[in-house]
């Protein structure tokens, strides 16, 4: 049986969110109107200036991506998705995509699960060579647009159970398996493996770190710190 990696991607792998970049790359094209941006900008300027949290401002984002999707077509939907990634495949941290690397060549069994389109996460992990790649899927109706409706989401939305399936499906195992996250929300998957790392990690997940004796990694410029 083959070991299991599982890696979150938005601040983890990407040095950015691929939702964000997709979304302004909606609006530049002119497929999002510009007002779509009134629904964030104040968040991310409060969070430039370390007066807000990420977190609202990723919350503005997705308000505003939900909103605007819906009658989209597709196939504009799937172009940006693949443009955006074709930009900015190579903005990654280097412990990570060297990490992916490493397991790789240990023939690790590699997949990655984004709360980030489908589409955009499937073009970014194939240029790192994982072996599967999970995120949310908006539903098209007859006509090729998108409805807003968002199919399957208990799936990317609690990725500890979704983990477990993936191990039974594809008669995986958890034993000498590796977990890449950045937040409190990867907390869960995190627990099942047997090597959880925490990769430049919030307040949230840093505390549970240390009281768990996880190991935690902090990438800054062209330095790794490894902090026990």
């Amino acid at each position: 049986m083959r070991r299991v990696a599982i890696f979150d991607i938005d601040g983890t792998i990407f040095r950015s969110s691929l939702l964000i970049e997709m979304t302004e790359a909606m609006v530049q094209e002119g497929i999002f109107p510009m007002k779509a941006q009134k629904l964030y900008v104040k968040s991310f300027k409060k969070w430039l200036d370390r007066k807000g949290h990420y977190d609202e401002y990723v919350h503005g984002v997705v308000v505003a991506f939900e909103k605007y999707i819906i009658g989209i077509k597709n196939e504009d939907f799937t172009r940006v998705a693949k443009s955006s990634v074709a930009f900015h495949k190579n903005r990654v941290y280097r412990y990570t995509r060297d990490l992916v690397a490493e397991l790789r060549s240990k023939n690790y069994y590699i997949i990655a699960i984004s709360n980030s389109p489908k589409e955009i996460v499937d073009a970014f992990c194939k240029t790192l060579g994982f072996d599967k790649s999970y995120g949310r899927i908006y539903a098209v109706d007859k006509k090729g647009r998108l409805t807003g409706e968002t199919l399957h989401l208990e799936l990317v939305s609690d990725k500890a159970k979704f983990l477990k399936y993936i191990v039974k499906e594809h008669n995986l195992s958890l034993k000498g398996s590796v977990g890449v996250g950045d937040s409190e929300a990867d907390i869960p998957f995190l627990k099942l493996v047997d090597r959880p790392i925490c990769f430049n990690p919030n307040s949230k997940l840093y505390a549970h770190a240390r009281r768990a004796g996880w190991e935690v990694a902090v990438e800054r410029k062209d330095v790794v710190y490894h902090l026990h």
